[in-house]
C-alpha cells in the first residue's frame, strides 16, 4: 500500500466528523424483501463506537424501499415512481425503528432527516438542513438520512444516495466519507471478470483512466459504482477523502486495513458557495453561448451578459440555476440567473448600456453575476 494511501486511510479511520452511507443490498436480505437485522446490528455497533468516543458520525442509509417490499408483497424494485413511493412510506418507519432499537442498546439515540434535491437546491433550505445536522451533532444524536421517496418527483430525485451522502459530507463539514456497498471495493473491471484487479486507491481521475466502471449491480438499488465515484469526486472538491468497502469489512477498514478503495480529495477546493453551486444545483436550463463569451467566462473569469449569449433553452425562473454551455453543447459553467426564460429571448446579442436606454436602468446588470457563476 502506498505511503499516500495509508495516510488517507488513517486520515478516514480517524475522522471527528465523518458520513457514512450505507446502500440498500448491504441492508437487505437475499432477496431484498426485508431488513437484514443482523447486518444493520453489524454496523450499528461500528458507529455507536465512534459516537461514544466523542466523534460525531452521520448515517446517510437507503433501504426504506427495499424494506416496504415484502410487506407489500413485491419481489423487486418498482420501476414506476408510485409504487416506489407507496414501498417507502411502508419501509421508512420499519428502518428507522430498526435503527433506533439498534442504538439504543449503546444508549443512542437517532433523529431521522428526510431531504430532497430540492433541498440543496435551493440555497435557504440548504442553509437550513445544515442548521438542523449541525444541532443534531451537537446534542449527541445520530442523524439517519435518506431520500425522501415519499414525496419526491423525479424531478426532484438525488437519483441515489451516493450523491446524497457527498452532499451531505460537505453539508456537515465531514472529515471524511465511507461508502458502504454489496463489492468489496471499486475494480479495474467487472468484479465477476477473471483477472480482473481491485483498485486500492485512486489519487486523480487519471488512475482512472484504464478502469471499466460498471451500473447498478443489485435488484433493490438505484445506484451503482458510476454513482460512487462521481459521490468521491463530489466529498474530494470539498477535501475529503471517501473509503469504498463492504459492510462486513468497515470495521477493519477503519482501523487501516488496505480493504476497499481510497479516493484522495481535491488538490485544490473551491468556497463553499461555489462548491454548491457546483455539485448541490440542478440546472432547469441551458444559456448558450458565442466564443467570445466563453472565452471571458472561463480565462477572465467575468460575469455573463447579454451580449454573448445567442441560445436560450428550458423554462426557469429568475435565482434558478442554469447550465452555461460552448457553442459546441459543453456545459463549461453553472451559475443563478438573474432573468427568467421568458425574458431572456429579447435581450440576447445586446449591450447593457443599450437594453437600459431602452427597457430602463433594472435591465443594466448581467444575466449571471461572476460571484453566482462556477466553473466546471
Amino acid at each position: 500500500m502506498s505511503e499516500a494511501a495509508d495516510r488517507l486511510r488513517r486520515a478516514v479511520g480517524e475522522a471527528q466528523r465523518l458520513v457514512v452511507k450505507v446502500g440498500s443490498s448491504s441492508l437487505t436480505s437475499d432477496g431484498g424483501g426485508r431488513l437484514d437485522h443482523d447486518a444493520l446490528q453489524r454496523l450499528v455497533d461500528v458507529l455507536a463506537g465512534r459516537r461514544r468516543a466523542g466523534r460525531h458520525v452521520v448515517l446517510v442509509s437507503s433501504g426504506a424501499i427495499a424494506a416496504g417490499l415484502g410487506p407489500l408483497g413485491l419481489d423487486r424494485r418498482p420501476s414506476d415512481l408510485a409504487t416506489q413511493q407507496a414501498a417507502a412510506s411502508v419501509g421508512q418507519g420499519a428502518l428507522v425503528a430498526a435503527y433506533q432499537a439498534a442504538f439504543s442498546r449503546h444508549g443512542l439515540t437517532v433523529g431521522q432527516v428526510l431531504l430532497t434535491a430540492d433541498d440543496t437546491t435551493r440555497r435557504s433550505h440548504y442553509t437550513n438542513a445544515r442548521r438542523t445536522l449541525e444541532r443534531l451533532l451537537e446534542l449527541g444524536i445520530v442523524p439517519i438520512v435518506n431520500e425522501n421517496d415519499t414525496v419526491a418527483t423525479q424531478e426532484i430525485r438525488f437519483g441515489d444516495n451516493d450523491r446524497l451522502a457527498a452532499l451531505v459530507t460537505d453539508l456537515v463539514g465531514a472529515d471524511g466519507l465511507v461508502l458502504l456497498t454489496d463489492v468489496d471495493a471499486l475494480h479495474d473491471g467487472p468484479p465477476s471478470r477473471p483477472g480482473t484487479r481491485r483498485v486500492p486507491f485512486v489519487g486523480t481521475t487519471d488512475d482512472l483512466a484504464s478502469v471499466t466502471i460498471g451500473g447498478t449491480g443489485s435488484s433493490v438499488g438505484s445506484g451503482g459504482m458510476v454513482t460512487k465515484v462521481e459521490a468521491a469526486g463530489i466529498a474530494g472538491a470539498a477535501g475529503a477523502p471517501t473509503l469504498l468497502t463492504r459492510l462486513a469489512d468497515v470495521e477493519e477498514a477503519l482501523r487501516g486495513a488496505d480493504l476497499g478503495t481510497v479516493f484522495a480529495p481535491a488538490a485544490a477546493t473551491r468556497a463553499s458557495r461555489k462548491r454548491w453551486l457546483a455539485h448541490a444545483t440542478t440546472a432547469r436550463g441551458r444559456l448558450h453561448l458565442d466564443a467570445g463569451a466563453v472565452t471571458a467566462v472561463t480565462e477572465r473569469r467575468t460575469s455573463l451578459l447579454p451580449a454573448g449569449i445567442v441560445e436560450v433553452t428550458g423554462s426557469f425562473a429568475a435565482g434558478d440555476a442554469v447550465d452555461v454551455c460552448a457553442p459546441d453543447g459543453r456545459v463549461i459553467a453553472r451559475g443563478l440567473v438573474n432573468y427568467a426564460a421568458g425574458e431572456l429571448p429579447r435581450l440576447l446579442g445586446r449591450s447593457t448600456r443599450d437594453l437600459a436606454r431602452e427597457l430602463g436602468p433594472e435591465y443594466e446588470r448581467e444575466v449571471i453575476h461572476r460571484d453566482d457563476l462556477v466553473v466546471l
